[in-house]
Order: C-alpha cells, then structure tokens, then sequence
C-alpha cells in the first residue's frame, strides 16, 4: 500500500447529483399526491359508513332524521324518534380536513338524503382536493 488515497473527482460526484436530482423529479410529484389521495378515501369510507347509520335509523324509525335533527340523531335520540335504537355510529368523525361532515335532507337532484364534505377548501365546488365528496359521488 502506497499510502496515496483515492477520492471521488467532481465529476464523479455531478454525474452522482444530476442522477438523484432526476430521481427526484419524477419520484417526488407521485408521492406527493398520495396524502390527497388518502384523505379523499377516507372521506369516501366516511361517507358510506354514515349513509349506512342513516339507513339503519331509517329501518327502525321510518323517516331520516330532519335537518334541524341532523347527524347527531344517529348518536343521541331527538324528541321525535318514537324507535330509536342507537347509537348508530360510535361518534360522529370530522372529515380529513377537520371540518364536521355535512347532512341534507331531502338531498339535491331528487335524492332522499345527502351526506358530505367540501373538501381541502370547505367551499363548495373545487376540483382535486378541493372538490366536493359526497354521497352523490361514491358511485362515479
């Protein structure tokens, strides 16, 4: 052994960053989406989980709760329930923006009921994580 050390030329070490770097921008965009993504899910599971509660509150009480009685009839009886048989849900879960999930009865376009949440923005309309989540749209 010489005792003369090898380094790494600079060179060798641009070729090595533009490669991370390329990594990088086509890697970190993909990633970047997932956590959108989750939270749109997770307001989707939300939402049915909630549309079933109503369902099964519409069983044992032959109406939907009004809209004064809101979500919170499936875990506290109103005045008007003469069947009630809950707690439908073990609580009621905000959405994944931490805004409470939103409850119309009758829903728009002729549906019975709706059950949703105005995303990222909590304004209406909005497109990606923006968008509205609803009962309307688990289907689509």
């Amino acid at each position: 052994m010489t005792g003369q050390q090898r380094g790494f030329t600079l060179i060798e070490i641009m070729v090595v960053l533009v490669i991370i770097s390329l990594l990088a921008v086509l890697i970190v965009p993909s990633v970047m989406d997932r956590p959108d993504e989750a939270r749109i899910i997770k307001a989707q599971q939300d939402i049915r989980a909630i549309e079933s509660a109503l369902k099964l509150y519409r069983l044992d009480n032959l109406r939907y709760p009004t809209q004064a009685e809101g979500l919170q009839a499936l875990q506290q009886p109103p005045p008007s329930a003469k069947n009630w048989k809950g707690p439908y849900v073990d609580g009621l879960p905000a959405d994944p923006w931490d805004a409470p999930y939103r409850y119309r009865i009758p829903g728009a376009e002729g549906r019975r009921m709706d059950v949703f949440t105005y995303g990222a923005d909590n304004r209406e309309g909005g497109q990606g994580p923006d968008a509205d989540i609803g009962s309307w749209t688990l289907d689509q």
